[in-house]
This record gives C-alpha cells, sequence and structure tokens, in this order.
C-alpha cells in the first residue's frame, strides 16, 4: 500500500535507538473541510536510519511535512480487550 500525507508535525520528536539504529517517531495532523466542518485527523508516524537522524535534525512541532509512505496497523491487547492502532 502507499499513503501521502501533507500536515504539520504535531509533537516534538522522538529519537531513540533500537538495536544500535535511530528511530525517529512523532506525529502528524492532516486536516479537510471547510469551515465548522473542518476536522483534523492525526497519524503516528516513524522512520529509521540516516533519514530519522536527518528528521530528527531538521523537523519541529509545527513544520509542514510532505511524507510518502505505508501505512502499518498494529494489534496489542489492553485490559485483555484486543486494540489497534
Amino acid at each position: 500500500n502507499k499513503v501521502i500525507l501533507i500536515g504539520n508535525v504535531g509533537r516534538d520528536l522522538e529519537m531513540r535507538y533500537f538495536q544500535g539504529n535511530p528511530v525517529t517517531a512523532f506525529s502528524v495532523a492532516t486536516s479537510y473541510g471547510k469551515g465548522d466542518d473542518k476536522q483534523t485527523e492525526w497519524f503516528n508516524c516513524s522512520d529509521w536510519g540516516k533519514q530519522a537522524e536527518l528528521i530528527n535534525e531538521y523537523l519541529r512541532k509545527g513544520s509542514q511535512v510532505y511524507i510518502e509512505g505505508r501505512i502499518r496497523s498494529r494489534e496489542y491487547e489492553v485490559d485483555g480487550k484486543p486494540c489497534f492502532s
């Protein structure tokens, strides 16, 4: 699958290392509609490797971004009930 997001970074980026590789996580807000019908959709994004380091260096909360990638959903449990993200 392929997705293109154009929006704004919603929070400060978090960079961590997983098995020695840098991983940057951040959220992106996209808006659609007009006037009182305007709605915002939030996406959790992450990137690995050298690009994760570049993203962490140049992007900040509020930065406008164009992201091209894929959506991957995950299943987990909260209090024994299945959830998806």
